[in-house]
C-alpha cells in the first residue's frame, strides 16, 4: 500500500488498518463535522520540539529514500511535512487506492533531524503539517516539488521555471473586518494513488474551523502552467457574512510607484503586481497594487464574475535586479470560475508593510449572500499557475506591463506613466483617462518601440482631494482596447 522506501521494513505499523473509502465520504466527513461543536486540538510536544526556532524548525526534513509512491509506478510522489514551530494543530493524512484509505502514522523514521533539534521518542505521536507533492515538471527523472499543503488552509503551487510566491487558501472568514479574522484549517487530507498513465493526482481535504466545516477536492495537474480544479462543499456552523471564496495571499513591497518609501537598490519588490479580473460583462480591468499607508479594502462589484487573479508583471531580471529572491520567476494565478457564481465583488486587501517577509496582499470573491447556518454550500473553480494570460482560447486585449508615478516636470502635479503591450494597438489609437476628483491633464498616448506597445501618460492635480480614484485605458473608434487601467491615488 504506497511503497515508502525501507520505512515499511522498519516500522510495519506506519499505516493504520485498512477502511473503506467512498467518492463523498469527505464530504460526509464535514456534513457530520458540522454538526458537532467545535474543537481546536493541539498536538503535545516534547520538550526538545516545543519550541522550535525557525533555523530548527528548517532542520527537521522528510528523508526523500522514503519519499511515498517511489515504486516506480506512479508518475508522482508526496512526502509528509513535519509539526512544530507554526504548525501546531495536528493534521492526519491518509492514503487511498481501491476504494480503500490507510492513515499514515506518525513515524520519526520518516525525517532526518540536523544537530540542533532532539529527535523524538520512537512511539511519539506528533502527527503532521502537511504534505508536498512532487513531479519531474522541470527534467525528466527529477522528482521536483510543486505544491504543497501547510499552514491553515494555505497551499501554493509553481508551474514549470517557477519558483513559489503567492499562496492560494480554502477559505478566507472576515478579512479586514473590524472584529478580526477566523483562519479555518485543513485537519485531514486523502490523497489517492494515480494510476502509472495519470496525468493528475487527487488530494481531499477535510476543512474545520469555528463557525465553518467544508470538504474539499483537488484535481492537481503539473506543467508549462499548473491547474488545479477545486470542488468545495461548505457547512456553516453560523451565519457567515463575509467571506472569501478562492482567496489568494502575496506580497507587494515597492515598484516605481511608490520606490521613494524604500531606500533599495532594486527597482521592483513583490510576488504580485496587479488584481487583474474579467467580470461578467467581459470587461477587463487591472488594478496596481499598492503598499498604503494605512489598510485598504476596494471591493469591485460584479455579477458572475469570468475571472480574477493576482498576477506578476514583467518577467526581465532587469525588472527586479534580485539574483536570489528571482522575482521574476514568481508565479501569477488566475482563478477560473465554473458555473455562474451570482452576485458579489472581488475584494482586494491591501495591508501596511515594510518588508518583504510579510504577505500584505489578499484578494476574493465574496458573494453577495450570507452563507447560513446549517445549510450546504458547494462551488467549483480552477486555478491556473502560470507567467502571463493562462487561456489561450480567450481573446484578451492589450495589456499593463507597468505602472510608474512621480512628479511631473514642473513639480507641481502628479505624472502617472502606463505601458500597455499586447493585443491589437494597430491604427490611431488615442488615450483616455478620468478621475473621481482633481483635474487631469495633458494626456498623451505615444508608441513605446522598446516594449512594442503603446506608452499612455498624464497628469493629476488632485487640489485638495486626500484620495482620487483613477480610470485609463487606450481607444480605438470610441472602442477599448486595451485593460482598463484603475487606481487609488492617496496623499
Amino acid at each position: 500500500m504506497g511503497h515508502v522506501g525501507a520505512v515499511l521494513a522498519a516500522a510495519p505499523d506506519l499505516f493504520s488498518t485498512p477502511a473503506p473509502f467512498s467518492e463523498n465520504f469527505v464530504v460526509e466527513q464535514a456534513r457530520a463535522l458540522a454538526r458537532q461543536p467545535y474543537k481546536d486540538p493541539k498536538i503535545v510536544f516534547p520538550p526538545g520540539l516545543a519550541n522550535l526556532t525557525y533555523d530548527q524548525y528548517r532542520d527537521i526534513r522528510f528523508n526523500p529514500d522514503q519519499a511515498f509512491w517511489s515504486d516506480g509506478k506512479s508518475p508522482f510522489r508526496f512526502d509528509v511535512l513535519h509539526s512544530g514551530f507554526y504548525y501546531k494543530q495536528p493534521v492526519d493524512i491518509y492514503v487511498v487506492e481501491a476504494n480503500q484509505q490507510r492513515k499514515i502514522n506518525y513515524r520519526p523514521e520518516l525525517f532526518t533531524f540536523g544537530p540542533s533539534v532532539t529527535p523524538p521518542a520512537e512511539d511519539a505521536d506528533l502527527h503532521f503539517s502537511g504534505l508536498r507533492l512532487r513531479h519531474p515538471i522541470n527534467n525528466p527523472g527529477v522528482w521536483d516539488e510543486f505544491c504543497v499543503f501547510q499552514g491553515a488552509s494555505y497551499f501554493r503551487a509553481v508551474a514549470k521555471g517557477q519558483l513559489y510566491g503567492l499562496s492560494a487558501r480554502g477559505l478566507t472568514i472576515d478579512t479586514a473586518q473590524p472584529g478580526g479574522e477566523e483562519f479555518p484549517r485543513f485537519r485531514s487530507f486523502w490523497v489517492t494513488r494515480p494510476a502509472p498513465d495519470a496525468s493528475a493526482v487527487v488530494v481531499e481535504a477535510l476543512l474545520d474551523s469555528k463557525r465553518i466545516a467544508g470538504a474539499y477536492r483537488f484535481t492537481i495537474r503539473a506543467g508549462d502552467v499548473t491547474r488545479i480544479d477545486v470542488e468545495m462543499t461548505l457547512f456553516p456552523r453560523a451565519d457567515l457574512n463575509h467571506v472569501g471564496i478562492a482567496p489568494l495571499t502575496s506580497m507587494f513591497l515597492f515598484d516605481a510607484t511608490n520606490h521613494n518609501r524604500f531606500d533599495d537598490f532594486r527597482p521592483a519588490v513583490h510576488d504580485s503586481n496587479g488584481l487583474l479580473m474579467l467580470t461578467g460583462r467581459g470587461e477587463w480591468l487591472w488594478r496596481p497594487l499598492a503598499n498604503p499607508r494605512e489598510l485598504q479594502v476596494s471591493a469591485f462589484v460584479d455579477q458572475a464574475p469570468l475571472g480574477f487573479g493576482l498576477m506578476q508583471r514583467p518577467r526581465t531580471f532587469a525588472g527586479y535586479n534580485d539574483l536570489e529572491a528571482n522575482y521574476q520567476r514568481r508565479p501569477s494565478v488566475w482563478v477560473e470560475p465554473v458555473g455562474d457564481w451570482g452576485a458579489g465583488n472581488v475584494e482586494l486587501v491591501e495591508i501596511p508593510s515594510n518588508r518583504e517577509i510579510n504577505d500584505n496582499i489578499v484578494a476574493y470573491w465574496h458573494p453577495a449572500r450570507v452563507l447560513a447556518a446549517n445549510s450546504s454550500y458547494s462551488m467549483t473553480y480552477r486555478l491556473h499557475w502560470c507567467n502571463d494570460w493562462p487561456l489561450p482560447g480567450v481573446t484578451a486585449p492589450a495589456d499593463v506591463l507597468a505602472t510608474a508615478s512621480g512628479l511631473n516636470f514642473k513639480q507641481d502635479k502628479r505624472l502617472f506613466v502606463i505601458d500597455f503591450t499586447g493585443g491589437d494597438l494597430s491604427g490611431n489609437i488615442t488615450g483616455q483617462a478620468v478621475a473621481s476628483t482633481g483635474e487631469i491633464s495633458n494626456i498623451v498616448a505615444t508608441p513605446n518601440p522598446f516594449t512594442k506597445g503603446i506608452r499612455l501618460s498624464f497628469e493629476l492635480d488632485p487640489k485638495s482631494a486626500p484620495l482620487v480614484e483613477l480610470r485609463a485605458s487606450l481607444q480605438r473608434d470610441d472602442k477599448s482596447v486595451s485593460e482598463t487601467w484603475l487606481y487609488r491615488w492617496t496623499a
